[in-house]
């Protein structure tokens, strides 16, 4: 697995992960389950490594982060 996210997207990516995932403490109900969601893009930033930007072709790693 080559990484394909730079620096920038994985914050952004930590940051709207966390945002979904509140999102289990702040809606009531079911819909509240939605925020589990949150996992995905978290996951993307602690590898590295998004499948759908590799099947895109989308690349916003710098060129010395790739290894």
């Amino acid at each position: 697995m080559q990484k394909n996210v730079g620096t920038i997207d994985r914050v952004v990516r930590v940051l709207l992960g966390l945002g979904l995932l509140s999102l289990l403490f702040l809606i009531e109900g079911n819909a509240r389950w939605f925020g589990l969601i949150g996992i995905i893009p978290l996951l993307t930033a602690t590898f590295g490594y998004c499948p759908p930007y590799s099947m895109l072709g989308i690349n916003t790693c710098s060129v010395d982060a790739k290894r």
